[in-house]
Parts: structure tokens; C-alpha cells; sequence
């Protein structure tokens, strides 16, 4: 639920009343939870990541996939697993898979890496690092994602610019032509 806090005061017993405003109907929840204990986390809200950012990463996927001569998937694995969030339980511990030895985490989750063994009662066992799925990722997480895209399409010599970039690009050389006839000089190739 997204809301905003808009008071704190604190009480003659050191307790504190936290005032927050709502953007949903909350009655009915209201009237099922009041005087009862409840457990209450509080964070800062981030929007999900746009269809265009998935849509940006997909295209730098392809370029990379295609550069590199690996499937797609291979690649989008791999930058996920290594720019990508954690996963995380809703109280904030990393979420991982600890398996038995022949048992594959990347055979039901490929966003796992292993990264250690340990024994649990008595069985060794494969620890798994579990990344967030792309479609799971706030704005902030899929931005460090695509900067690395972006970083290891740049080390291959790939174009990164977006089509929004590239079409601003195309209009200011457009305009330049308008205004200049045409002609350019070398010392114009940086607009």
C-alpha cells in the first residue's frame, strides 16, 4: 500500500504516534486490525521498473547475446546474476536455496549462483545465491542493471544509445542541416 508519513509525536510513556496518510480505502482494514498487535514495516516507496527500461535491457541483451555468440537467454542470465539484486524475504534477509549436492537450483530458478557448501544434518549441500527476476526489480535496481548492460556492450564496442537518444540525435542533425545547408565539418561531430 503507498502512502506518505505526515506526523510523529511522542507520548509521556516514550512511545510514539506515527500519523500516515493513504492512497486507498483503508476502513475495512482499519476495523479488522484496530487494538490488535500488529507487525508494521514502513519503507520508502519505489516505482516498478517501466515497460521501457525492460524493453531498453532486452535490446542491449540482444546486441550483447549476438556479439559474444551466445543465446540470448545465457546472456540475460548472466547480466542479471551479475548486476542485478539480491532477493530478498519481505523482513529483508537474502533469500537463498540450500540443496543437496546433484540438485540443480538453476533447474527450477535461473537467476541462482552457487557460492558455497555447507552441511546440513549431516549432508553436504550446494548454497545458491537467488537473484530478483527482472519484472520484480523497482526503478533504482534495474537502473544498476542496465548500467552494466551498458558498461559490457561498451567494452564490445556496441552502440548503447536508446531510441530515444538516437531520435534527439537525428532531429539536432537535422536542425543543423536546415541551418547550415547541409555542410559539416569535423569539428561538428560533436553536437
Amino acid at each position: 500500500m503507498r502512502g506518505k508519513l505526515r506526523d510523529l509525536t511522542m507520548n509521556p510513556d516514550r512511545t510514539f504516534n506515527v500519523t500516515v496518510t493513504v492512497e486507498s480505502d483503508f476502513r475495512e482494514a482499519y476495523d479488522k486490525l484496530k487494538d490488535k498487535d500488529l507487525d508494521i514495516e514502513i519503507k520508502q516507496h519505489r516505482e516498478r521498473r517501466s515497460k521501457n527500461a525492460n524493453a531498453y535491457f532486452h535490446v542491449l541483451v540482444n546486441k550483447i547475446a549476438q556479439e559474444i555468440g551466445e543465446p540470448e537467454e545465457v546472456t540475460k542470465v548472466r547480466l542479471v546474476t551479475s548486476f542485478g539484486p539480491l532477493a530478498r524475504t519481505e523482513d529483508g534477509k537474502y533469500l537463498m536455496f540450500v540443496l543437496p549436492l546433484k540438485a540443480d537450483a538453476t533447474d527450477f530458478y535461473k537467476y541462482a549462483v552457487l557460492y558455497d557448501q555447507r552441511t546440513v544434518d549431516g549432508v553436504l549441500c550446494n548454497c545458491w545465491k537467488v537473484y530478483k527476476d527482472t519484472h520484480m526489480m523497482d526503478t533504482k535496481e534495474m537502473s544498476h542493471l542496465i548500467e552494466g548492460a551498458i558498461a559490457e556492450a561498451k567494452e564490445l564496442g556496441i552502440e548503447t544509445a536508446t531510441p530515444k537518444e538516437l531520435e534527439e540525435l537525428q532531429a539536432r542533425w537535422e536542425e543543423y542541416d536546415r541551418k547550415h545547408g547541409g555542410k559539416r565539418s569535423e569539428s561538428d561531430s560533436g553536437l
